[in-house]
């Protein structure tokens, strides 16, 4: 399983290198990264990101001139899939991306290759990062009933990771967890609201839209905070040119800030940026975003025991080895 997801993305690094073209989704049309110096002294990085809620402060930090009080010129590329983004850190085309710890440990399986450097999000009380629903008209109520049914999700991924979580924190075991691979987000929310999946795994906006349509909220980590996104840099960026990391994460923080002190200001980015179904544009909450901190020890060992017992991993990645410390703010 592991050697087929390692695969797939050096066959995409390769697809990547051959293309001529593209547009702005795709890393191939940027310059290699490497936290650049520009004119001026100005210190270039790349960041990829995915059309989601967690990049938002990203974007304020962007929008509000934040990256440039910091002496940066930030290009954020987003791509359309967690697989492309991947392949383009793989490459040495982008320095940074927003991921999450499953992917930074599949990116550090056969070499040092990255370093998360912040928790971008997770699910709260104000919001869920990951929801399991039941189809519209479903008899299924509660995570018990979903014992031995198939659940959409994308395989080998961070939603993989937090199904498994729930469902075991609310009394199923291993082999009474039935999943099907649906890898397309919106693909997996469209089958779920036909019926043609009994059940799904959704992040946002796209739960909520999902319950717009009739579909059921089962169990979410609102309470667990079991879903995370982090931000994690190529360790070479982090060995050779930590202020740079540090000064992006200053701006990180300003964007953050701003964010939570007038969430209403940013909707119309957030909608723009996140690719919100216009059904939810004027009902779906901005995310509060958590202050500067990083994964903790027992995250990361829990993820690392998950990926162990699915075997994508042959043993367990360190915590200084997949965690840098020492570049937040104070």
């Amino acid at each position: 399983m592991t050697h087929r997801v390692l695969g797939m993305i050096f066959v995409a690094v390769l697809a990547l290198g051959l293309m001529g073209c593209g547009s702005q989704q795709s890393a191939a049309s940027q310059p290699a990264g490497g936290a650049q110096t520009a004119t001026g002294g100005t210190i270039q990085l790349k960041v990829g990101v995915l059309p989601i809620l967690d990049a938002l402060p990203m974007y304020v930090a962007e929008s509000e001139g934040y990256f440039k009080e910091q002496n940066l010129q930030v290009d954020l590329v987003l791509f359309p899939s967690a697989l492309e983004r991947d392949s383009a850190f793989v490459a040495g085309q982008i320095d940074g991306e927003l991921n999450d710890p499953v992917s930074t440990a599949l990116l550090n399986k056969d070499g040092d290759r990255a370093r998360i450097v912040r928790l971008a999000f997770k699910g709260d009380e104000s919001m869920a990062m990951m929801v399991v629903l039941a189809a519209p008209g479903s008899k299924i109520v509660s995570a018990k009933d979903l014992k031995g049914v198939p659940i959409g999700i994308s395989g080998n991924s961070i939603i993989e990771y937090t199904t498994d979580r729930l469902l075991q924190s609310a009394g199923l075991t291993p082999s009474e967890i039935v999943t099907t691979e649906v890898t397309k987000i919106p693909v997996r929310a469209e089958m779920l609201a036909k019926g043609q999946l009994q059940a799904a795994t959704l992040p946002e906006p796209l739960a909520s839209l999902a319950v717009q349509q009739g579909a059921k909220v089962i169990i979410d980590d609102s309470k667990t905070g079991t879903g995370k996104s982090v931000v994690s840099f190529r360790q070479d960026v982090a060995t050779k040119n930590p202020d740079a990391i540090k000064r992006f994460l200053a701006a990180y923080e300003k964007g953050m800030d701003a964010i939570n002190k007038n969430p209403e200001k940013y909707r119309d980015l957030m909608v723009d940026k996140a690719k919100v179904p216009d059904s939810l544009r004027t009902t779906l909450r901005v995310p509060v975003f958590a202050k500067a901190q990083l994964p903790t020890q027992e995250d990361i060992s829990d993820v690392m025991r998950w990926m162990v017992d699915k075997k994508l991993l042959d043993k367990a990645i360190p915590y200084d080895k997949m965690v840098a410390q020492g570049l937040l703010p104070n």
